[in-house]
């Protein structure tokens, strides 16, 4: 789903550092509590928009004294927070560089703020919407930010795990919005939609003021020529005196990863789309494409629209059957994290597709077989659709944002990251907004209904080809090392290679494996000079 981690930069603790530095991992952890800022509110406005004090509040009489929104209301309620989302992943970056990974994190919760109090005070439709644009603005810079600073503190050993965290907190988040939403629903008044509203004060409030306490990112404040802060922030990390040889150790190559980045220049956004030796406009449109296809799965047209869709299909109680898919959720997002550094990527991906589609088609076929009024019809769609979010948030949820970080070569990492996050983004406000229309009765609409996981269940078939023939298996390589399996062999058999490049790098270490590629590069570009 949208809004999930993205793994930037080297990390912390090299190939000597002892794997024993929990307080940095619990810091960088810590920061993963950013993901239910964005899981609140996807859940939240799932439920809120059918509470019948909501419609009463934003809707119109229909004519029979209840009240309800246009479909194209609908749409713009759920889906204008993608949009503000993609602006603001855009503005992470020099945010992020401007006012560093801490602050810009802090000041993103503030414009999140602002987005949940126009939300509270709202009478009417546009303000509301404003509100959405502001919360997405601060979501937006905070799924960029949080991951690039768990990537650039966290022990490299434990960096997939580290940044899968970020996801499992947006299903924490979800699962906290289903359960208050469920308690408030049948409050009297404004309070039934204000209260679950209300509470993403208390989310921002705990990350901003979180955030203010951990340090900051060593490696941003290396670039910045803020070498003692860099020691004191790093020693907090690894538990260490700022004097320590492990220190000058850590810094060190940090200095070597900026120096080799500096050697090989500045890039543009149109470098990322340059076919060059080490194929950076494959891997360009790689991480584009996964970050589209994980929306394309249709896991979202859960959480946006699982209770409207629930009730639509004759489930008695949708509220509650929104609650149990997001334990499932929460559940099975921990083996995820568990095993993306042990069964390994590309694996993963192509069982998740392929357990995906099977779920959609059955659910699909159920749905149009069987009537709505049928009590077993109704059991095996919910433990399908359960069965369908469990392979999704072991697999696709936390595994793809984890591949969007590490395929990326080092001189255009940041701006292809910002454009695959931009991406995934803008598919959700496509998706969020086209759903609606795509499964809604009445005038203009296709009303599919079930019939749209039909959909869903395709596009997984286009998840499972697109896995196979372009994501590589990356498991225990290094970034530089992922470099240099993309320049020599083909995701179809990286599998192989890794296990040689995974040798190569213990003999030579980080450092080595970052002077050889800058070798490499410095070579291919003299050879393109030459040819020139």
């Amino acid at each position: 789903m949208a809004g999930g981690p993205v793994a930037a930069g080297g990390g912390v603790g090299g190939g000597g550092t002892p794997k024993n530095k929990w307080a940095g991992i619990l810091m960088t952890a810590f920061a993963a509590f950013g993901g239910i800022l964005f899981g609140y509110d996807t859940g939240v406005i799932g439920g809120v928009k059918v509470m019948n004090s909501w419609l009463h509040t934003f809707g119109k009489d229909n004519g029979s004294g209840t009240y309800a929104i246009s479909t194209s209301t609908e749409s713009l309620v759920v889906s204008i927070l993608s949009a503000g989302t993609f602006f603001g992943a855009l503005l992470a970056a020099p945010a992020g560089d401007f006012l560093g990974r801490k602050w810009g994190i802090v000041s993103a919760c503030l414009v999140f703020a602002f987005g949940v109090a126009l939300q509270m005070g709202a009478q009417a439709i546009p303000l509301f919407v404003v509100g959405r644009i502001f919360a997405g603005l601060g979501v937006g810079m905070v799924s960029c930010l949080i991951p690039m600073y768990q990537s650039e503190c966290s022990p490299k050993w434990i960096r997939g795990a580290v940044v899968s965290c970020y996801q499992w907190a947006i299903t924490i988040g979800l699962l906290l919005a289903s359960i208050v939403n469920n308690a408030t629903k049948d409050r009297a008044g404004d309070s039934a939609w204000r209260i679950p509203t209300g509470l993403q004060f208390i989310w921002a409030a705990v990350l901003a003021g979180g955030m203010m306490l951990l340090p900051e990112s060593p490696r941003y404040l290396i670039k910045r020529h803020r070498d003692e802060d860099a020691a004191r922030a790093l020693a907090r990390l690894i538990s260490a005196s700022p004097h320590d040889p492990e220190v000058s150790q850590e810094l060190d190559e940090i200095r070597a990863n900026l120096r080799a980045e500096e050697e090989l220049g500045e890039s543009s956004y149109a470098d990322c789309f340059r076919m060059t030796h080490n194929k950076i406009l494959f891997r360009v449109l790689s991480g584009i494409f996964l970050q589209a296809w994980q929306q394309l799965t249709g896991i979202n047209f859960i959480f946006y629209y699982g209770t409207t869709f629930f009730q639509r299909s004759g489930i008695s109680d949708p509220f509650l059957i929104s609650v149990a898919t997001n334990v499932v959720n929460v559940g099975m997002t921990v083996p995820g994290i568990w095993l993306v550094d042990r069964a390994g990527r590309r694996s993963l991906l192509l069982i998740g597709a392929a357990g995906m589609l099977f779920c959609e088609y059955i659910v699909a076929i159920v749905g149009v077989a069987v009537s709505d009024t049928n009590l077993a019809a109704q059991k095996v769609l919910i433990a399908f659709v359960c069965i369908y979010i469990a392979f999704f948030a072991a697999t696709w949820g936390p595994i793809a944002w984890v591949i969007t970080g590490e395929i990326f070569p080092l001189n255009v990492r940041a701006k292809a990251m910002s454009m695959a996050t931009a991406s995934n983004w803008l598919w959700n406000f496509g998706i969020g907004y086209a759903t609606p229309y795509l499964v809604n009765p009445g005038h203009g609409n296709a009303n599919l209904g079930v019939k749209v996981f039909f959909i869903w269940g395709s596009t997984c078939v286009g998840c499972l080809i697109f896995t196979y023939f372009c994501i590589p298996e990356t498991k225990g390589l290094s970034l530089e090392a992922i470099d240099v399996l993309y320049q020599n062999t083909t995701p179809i058999h990286s599998v192989a290679y890794r296990r040689r490049l995974i040798a190569e790098e213990e003999a030579l270490g980080p450092v080595g494996m970052q002077e050889k590629e800058l070798g490499h590069e410095k070579e291919k570009s003299g050879e393109h000079f030459e040819n020139v």
